[in-house]
């Protein structure tokens, strides 16, 4: 009865989390009024294409701001990079599968951090490097360890993909630039505005 409680609790704080993003997302660079925006916000369905109906490039899909390149032909497309008031960033994009194969996601994307590791396949072993500032910022984590990212990864089917995120504590604002590094796959920079 404990499993499925955790479970449903998991699931609950997924949704919520999932939520709050499309309502971060839809919120953000939008030079429309207030009245127009409203409208187009309500009618938006919080999964799908809710990302691809906001005019804003820094929350286009198909706008590539970085591509890190994995094995087995994984690839992983950064779309967009997001600081918000709370002092945190947000990196979101896209997982794909390259190859004509299907490929199971290693373990190795969670890292080696113990509550990390325990909470599933994730990509709770990205760190983005500030060598300017000399600084390395992890994924952040929930009360319970968890990851804030995508997490229960498995496998792709081949030429598909995922949307994933992942949460970082904000640089500071004058940091332009920093590295997104991943387990396994080539580090990419990433301009941040």
């Amino acid at each position: 009865m404990d499993v499925r409680y955790a479970r449903k609790a998991r699931r609950g704080a997924a949704v919520a989390l999932a939520a709050g993003l499309v309502l971060v997302v839809s919120g953000c660079g939008s030079d429309e009024s207030p009245k127009q925006a409203s409208p187009r916000a309500s009618s938006v369905a919080p999964r799908g294409g809710g990302e691809a109906s906001n005019p804003s490039p820094s929350a286009d899909p198909t706008q590539v701001l970085a591509a890190l390149k994995g094995p087995t032909g994984l690839e992983l497309s950064v779309n967009s990079v997001e600081r918000d008031a709370g002092g945190f960033l947000t990196v979101s994009g896209r997982l794909t599968n390259t190859s004509h194969d299907a490929v199971a996601i290693s373990s190795r994307l969670s890292g080696d951090e113990t509550e990390i590791v325990k909470h599933s396949n994730s990509l709770g072993g990205a760190t983005l490097l500030d060598s300017v500032g000399k600084k390395r910022y992890y994924v952040l984590r929930d009360t319970d360890g968890r990851p804030l990212t995508t997490t229960d990864l498995s496998s792709l089917a081949p030429q598909t993909g995922i949307p994933v995120f992942m949460q970082f504590p904000a640089p500071p604002p004058t940091t332009t630039e920093v590295s997104l590094q991943l387990p396994t796959f080539t580090p990419a920079t990433i301009k941040l505005s």
